[in-house]
């Protein structure tokens, strides 16, 4: 059966206007959130490295194995967390997420020896995959239904502002304070921040969760998980995650090897972040205008030319700086085709299980990025050579999108 287009689930039809003071409620709740959870679960930690391996003495290899470690544990853990999201719905999975948030950092922070912190940085990873985008948008998807993207989009842009916020804030806190104290303040700011908005704020009905629905075992979404196009979509997102996340964290060692300086080089990320911001924001736009697997494969397609442009200009600067930051802007759009691939063809029943099966692999391959573009390089000898792999990757990638079949909607799936 031809999958359904998002329109033809008539039965999604988001909230009721009596919902929408909760759903707005809801909406700026997650915003605040995400910025506190992103900013103490994920970005605190590169600014808080260099502190770290100085301080004890641990090899800078085994302590990002650490933090590689917590976010493949949030790719693992991410399938039970949506089973429990589709169930009982965000506040109290997210709740749950933040104060376990709060007492792995505690871990972190006290952590006597590399072992204990390694373990630490496993429960983050629980705590990541209950607290950050996913759950969020999961939430945000059921609650809006076909009137999702605006909201899905203005989530995100607050999640970009994360690093904005906590690498300054980090940075401020580890020149007055050495690491330790440092994490056990953002664990006290996740949890006075995070812990009463998603208890308070997330209150708008979930739908489906008042009484038990036919057919909502795990057998019930089999047939749409082992799917040739739903396989095929997990595998584009992951290729394209794990190019895009490398090409941009390996941006800076990239450019200067091209002949750039450090500053320079720092720029032109600042400007790829920029770049990220602007995808976000045109994104509605081409999801008006396009079918979701046209939309991926251009997307991936857009992604691979960037980066592979990238690798084969030499100059000017103003170029490479053009090119890193039209490749940052495929990245920002790359967040919302996560969030919204899965419910634009399958619907917004069962979503949040759904689309953690479909991003996992993508979570994977997120941990291994930050290496992985290092790696290539030392392997074929200059990261325009590793640049060029990753290219491939995402044209690879492209090509998956564009040979899957349109999607079957869920049995039933009339509505949330």
């Amino acid at each position: 059966m031809i999958f359904s287009i998002e329109k033809r689930h008539t039965g999604e039809l988001g909230a009721g206007s009596r919902d929408e003071p909760a759903l707005r409620q809801a909406l700026i709740a997650l915003s605040v959130t995400e910025i506190a959870s992103w900013g103490t679960l994920y970005y605190a930690f590169p600014v808080s490295l260099p502190s770290i391996t100085r301080a004890t003495g641990w090899p800078v290899t085994a302590t990002m194995c650490a933090f590689s470690l917590g976010l493949v544990t949030s790719a693992v853990v991410c399938i039970p967390v949506g089973r429990l999201l589709d169930r009982y719905g965000p506040r109290w999975v997210m709740s749950a997420g933040s104060v376990l948030g709060c007492l792995s950092l505690t871990a972190v922070a006290t952590a006597p020896s590399l072992a204990w912190f390694t373990a630490a940085w496993a429960l983050v990873g629980i705590a990541q995959a209950a607290a950050l985008y996913p759950p969020a948008f999961a939430a945000l998807t059921r609650w809006y239904g076909p009137r999702r993207l605006r909201p899905l989009t203005l989530l995100s842009l607050a999640g970009g502002l994360a690093s904005v916020v906590f690498a300054p804030v980090t940075a401020v806190l580890l020149a007055h304070l050495d690491w330790r104290a440092t994490f056990l303040v953002l664990a006290a700011v996740l949890l006075v921040t995070a812990t009463p908005l998603h208890l308070v704020c997330l209150r708008a009905p979930w739908p489906g969760a008042e009484e038990p629905r036919p057919g909502t075992s795990f057998s019930d979404i089999r047939p749409v998980i082992l799917s040739r196009e739903f396989v095929l979509l997990a595998a584009a997102l992951a290729l394209a995650a794990l190019s895009l996340y490398a090409t941009t964290l390996n941006l800076v060692p990239f450019l200067v090897e091209k002949g750039l300086g450090t500053g320079t080089a720092a720029g032109a990320l600042a400007l790829c972040g920029t770049g990220q911001i602007l995808g976000r924001l045109g994104y509605p736009a081409l999801a008006r205008r396009t079918t979701t697997q046209y939309r991926i494969t251009v997307l991936l397609t857009a992604g691979s030319l960037t980066i592979a442009f990238l690798a084969a200009v030499p100059g000017p600067v103003s170029l490479l700086c053009a090119a890193a930051m039209a490749t940052g802007a495929v990245r920002g759009m790359f967040t919302l085709l996560q969030a919204t691939a899965v419910s634009d063809r399958w619907g917004v029943r069962r979503y949040a299980t759904l689309n953690a099966f479909a991003i996992a692999p993508a979570g994977a391959a997120l941990a291994v990025a930050p290496a992985a573009g290092a790696l290539l390089a030392a392997g074929l000898g200059s990261y325009p050579a590793a640049f060029l792999v990753l290219a491939a990757c995402v044209a690879v990638g492209a090509t998956l999108a564009f040979v899957s079949p349109g999607g079957d909607s869920l049995a039933g799936d009339g509505g949330p």
